[in-house]
C-alpha cells in the first residue's frame, strides 16, 4: 500500500472517529433536552431516585467531590418529598471496594432512614444500572441522581430501554479535574450507540427484588 493511500484511510478513520463523537454527543444532548433539573422546586415527583455510584475517595484519599455533590443532591430530593426511596448502583467488584455501601452509609448519617434504602452492588456501568433497576427492582419510572453530563446519559439510555426517567443534577465540578471527567464523557457517550446497536446486556442479573 502507497503512503498517500494510508494517509487517506487514517484521515478517513480519524474523521469518521470525529463524527461519530459530535454525532453522539448532539443526539444526546437534544434528546434529554428539558429532562434534566437544578431546581428541586422544579422537578416532579417519582416514588424512587436512583443514584449513580462512584468512589468515595480519590486515589490521594482526599474525598470525592463527585459523590459528595451526590449525596447533596439526593438528600435534598428526600427532604423535599421528590423522593420516597434511594436505590444506590454502583461497582462492589471487590471486597475492598463498595460503592453503594459507601452511599448508604453517608446517606443514613445525612438523616434517610435505612428502610428507605436499597443497594444495587452490581452497577458497574451506567448501563448496567439503568437496565438493572428496571429488570430486577422493577422500576419502570425513576428520577436519576448525578452530574448533568452524566444524567443525559443515563436518561437517553433508560428511554431506548423503555424507562420512563428525570435527572436531578448534583454540582459540577469545574478545573482540571473537571474537565478530565468531561473529557471521558465524549467518548462514553459514543460507546452508548455501540452499545444500543450490539444490544449489550448488563454484566449481571439475579434475583428480583421490589422496592417499597
Amino acid at each position: 500500500m502507497s503512503k498517500r493511500k494510508l494517509k487517506l484511510i487514517i484521515s478517513i478513520i480519524i474523521l469518521g472517529t470525529f463524527t461519530l463523537i459530535f454525532f453522539s454527543n448532539y443526539t444526546i444532548e437534544q434528546a434529554t433536552e428539558n429532562k434534566t433539573f437544578f431546581d428541586v422546586s422544579a422537578i416532579d415527583k417519582n416514588e424512587v431516585g436512583l443514584v449513580l455510584g462512584t468512589s468515595k475517595y480519590l486515589s490521594d484519599g482526599r474525598i470525592n467531590l463527585y459523590f459528595k455533590y451526590r449525596i447533596d443532591a439526593t438528600v435534598d430530593l428526600f427532604k423535599n418529598g421528590k423522593i420516597d426511596f434511594v436505590l444506590v448502583s454502583g461497582d462492589n467488584g471487590s471486597e475492598d471496594y463498595d460503592e453503594p455501601t459507601d452511599f448508604k452509609n453517608e446517606l443514613i448519617k445525612r438523616g434517610i432512614p435505612e428502610n428507605r434504602i436499597y443497594l444495587d452492588y452490581a452497577g458497574f456501568r451506567t448501563l448496567d444500572s439503568i437496565v438493572r433497576a428496571k429488570e430486577i427492582f422493577g422500576q419502570d419510572n425513576f428520577t436519576i441522581i448525578s452530574q448533568q453530563f452524566h444524567n443525559e446519559r443515563a436518561i437517553y439510555l433508560a428511554e431506548k430501554h423503555g424507562v420512563k426517567a428525570i435527572g436531578y443534577n448534583a454540582k459540577d465540578l469545574d478545573g482540571k479535574f473537571g474537565w478530565n471527567v468531561k473529557l471521558r464523557e465524549y467518548l462514553a457517550r459514543t460507546k452508548v450507540f455501540l452499545d444500543i446497536f450490539f444490544d449489550v446486556e448488563p454484566k449481571f442479573y439475579g434475583k428480583k427484588m421490589e422496592i417499597g
